[in-house]
């Protein structure tokens, strides 16, 4: 099964997203892309997840365009903004859906403060794409 997430940035919750999938399911072919790609994923991102013991730090923010030829089953928007510049994406599609989660680089405030809205969105994003798992894609083995 063949999963793109799609993000603006490509640096925070597409990044935690794909990892948490591929912890979910080695199985899983997840992928994550940008309409407009950072050049490093955050390293508040790399850090939240590190804490969940998933390690993101060799992934690299890419470039949505990179996917057009690519068929996939789900392609997932996690941000409201990549909902907007990418309502249709344009190679082969099993199902589109959006499940938007708030940009934890908004944050501000000490380091900790920081960290407290990557953990909380952090979190979130672990609880929606594990139900996500376990209705799209665990079911269906």
């Amino acid at each position: 099964m063949k999963i793109l997430i799609l993000c603006t940035g490509n640096s925070c919750r597409s990044q935690m997203a794909q990892g948490f999938l591929q912890s979910f399911d080695p199985k899983l072919e997840v992928f994550s892309a940008g309409t407009r790609p950072e050049k490093q994923v955050n390293p508040y991102a790399v850090r939240a997840m590190k804490e969940s013991l998933i390690d993101i730090s060799a992934h690299k923010p890419e470039h949505v365009d990179q996917y057009v030829h690519t068929a996939f089953d789900f392609v997932i928007t996690v941000c409201d903004h990549a909902k907007e510049v990418c309502p249709v994406f344009t190679g082969k599609v099993g199902q589109q859906l959006h499940i938007g989660f708030e940009d934890p680089a908004d944050a501000v405030g000490t380091d900790e403060e920081k960290m407290m809205v990557y953990r909380r969105i952090r979190d979130e994003i672990k609880q929606a794409f594990f139900l996500f798992y376990q209705q799209n894609i665990k079911r269906t083995k």
